[in-house]
């Protein structure tokens, strides 16, 4: 998209821009405009000019690598972004067809009512659809859900109908019961049912399975799916299974939920209380399909909330509960994955509806669900401590030399111990005791190669190994470890090493 045809459909913007600011400035203050879409980051395809207002919005949502929190395991690990889309959760692109779908078969008209029952987001991505359109919105809702929805489901003229979150599925009091009572007794008012929806499945097929496809270049192994109704996962299912039927798709869900007994054995498991929103069911699916799954992981509140508040401050992701779910469901599973695996991780809800929530550490003590962050020492990498360690090459001994040119090393750059290397790889150690104790016993041994007297190795780490997994190694072997360079060199890092990167010398 170039800076000249985006100003050709908006002259106002373009004189303004063309009075007061440099061109090379024009191109930012148009993308800061579109930011605020929610948009931002979003690839526009050719027909976003033609469209007027945010209900013809076309996007696809970023997919960005998750770095810092997958650096333990060997799979690469990619957040998909579907709370950017404009009504921050994946049910803008549903919410859309729906309603067009409606006005397409002479179902709806302006004035109507759009009645259905909401966990929150899917409520939020209705009303941004309809109301632009002239629609009303009555939406029921269950107490649980956060103040921050509510807040802009009332701010953008829905009217919500509370309902309690321990009313099972088919009681009266239940939001979905109350949804549809509600809209047999209110004139022109249609009844959405986006949980429920046909098109659910067919946009998350068409438009979400095809973009990992398109963003990974073919390359998924795996995708990780908060489970409601079952519509994305499924959806995306359907689309990847068929470009490549290996591609294991992983269905999370809270621990309240039905899905995991329903498809290890066929009996949902019982419905309790969760904390959690945007996830879970305690009703099967009517796009329940298990041969479509691999597995379905369920993820406890602690650990989900606990994710979510760790992808802000460590990857810059500001996703909720359900989204914290799934990636502590991917990273957790993705330690027995191989190199060359590439995982997918749907984010599907926006972190900025749970601020009063699971980003407020009050909150979180009240209910038992809080950890302490990770602290900026705990995340300094062997990496960085062998950035502020002044370079040299590693000093090592080979297999074929003696003790006396072992002793003779070490006395020359005044170390007690070595690591014995043979084709770039530590095959054993050798230090001044050990070198003590055999003179003691046979004086005659220092003509003798060093091979026949080594010591056990030093440990080997990765660049990306943490302090405190360096700290770990260094308990088991006082000497020193080995890190293995990005160019396949080796270096020692020891204890003063680590004292060195805590106090910043």
């Amino acid at each position: 998209m170039c800076i000249s045809s985006l100003e050709s459909e908006l002259p106002v913007k373009k004189h303004i821009l063309s009075m007061i600011f440099k061109p090379e400035r024009r191109l930012f203050l148009v993308y800061f405009l579109f930011s605020a879409t929610g948009a931002l980051c979003c690839h526009f395809n050719s027909s976003l000019m033609s469209n007027h207002d945010i209900f013809g919005l076309a996007a696809e949502t970023p997919m960005v690598p998750v770095q810092q929190m997958a650096r333990q395991i060997r799979p690469k690990v990619m957040a998909k972004l579907e709370y950017m889309n404009p009504a921050w959760s994946h049910y803008y692109r549903v919410a859309c067809a729906i309603v067009m779908d409606a006005e397409e078969r002479k179902l709806i008209h302006p004035g109507m009512t759009l009645v259905d029952w909401t966990f929150g987001n899917s409520g939020i991505a209705l009303a941004m659809a309809g109301v632009s359109r002239g629609y009303k919105l009555l939406l029921a809702a269950p107490d649980k859900i956060s103040r921050e929805k509510q807040d802009m489901l009332r701010a953008l003229g829905a009217e919500l109908v509370i309902t309690p979150s321990d009313a099972l599925p088919g009681e009266p009091r239940s939001c979905m019961n109350v949804a549809e009572s509600l809209v047999r007794s209110i004139p022109n008012a249609f009844y959405a049912g986006m949980y429920a929806n046909p098109l659910s499945l067919k946009v998350h097929s068409e438009s979400t399975g095809s973009e990992i496809f398109r963003q990974t270049e073919g390359r998924v192994t795996h995708v990780f799916v908060p489970m409601i109704s079952g519509a994305m996962v499924f959806g995306i299912a359907t689309f990847l299974k068929a470009k490549n039927p290996a591609i294991k798709i992983i269905g999370v869900e809270s621990q309240d939920s039905i899905y995991a007994g329903l498809f290890r054995d066929g009996t949902p498991g019982a419905p309790s209380f969760s904390e959690l929103e945007e996830i879970g069911s305690r009703q099967p699916s009517v796009f329940w399909e298990p041969s479509l799954l691999d597995d379905v992981v369920q993820v406890s509140d602690y650990d989900a909330f606990n994710c979510g508040r760790e992808l802000l401050r460590m990857e810059a992701v500001f996703a909720g509960g359900a989204s914290g779910a799934a990636m502590a469901a991917a990273l957790g599973a993705g330690a027995a994955y191989r190199e060359d695996d590439c995982v997918v991780v749907v984010m599907n809800d926006f972190g900025g509806y749970y601020l009063s929530k699971m980003f407020h550490d009050e909150w979180m003590r009240k209910r038992g669900f809080y950890r302490k962050a990770k602290s900026a020492p705990e995340q300094i990498t062997a990496e960085d401590i062998l950035q502020l360690k002044a370079r040299r090459d590693l000093i090592f001994a080979l297999p074929e030399n003696t003790l006396a040119e072992v002793f003779q090393m070490m006395k020359q750059n005044d170390v007690s111990q070595l690591p014995i290397v043979s084709y770039n790889a530590p095959i054993g150690s050798i230090s001044e005791n050990k070198i003590l104790s055999i003179l003691i016993e046979n004086d005659d041994a220092m003509n003798a190669k060093v091979v026949g007297f080594m010591e056990p190795p030093f440990p080997l780490c990765r660049l990306d190994a943490t302090i405190s997994e360096l700290s770990d190694k260094l308990q088991q072997s006082a000497s020193g470890v080995l890190v293995s360079r990005s160019d396949g060199r080796l270096q020692l890092l020891t204890k003063s090493d680590l004292i060195d990167a805590l106090t910043h010398k």
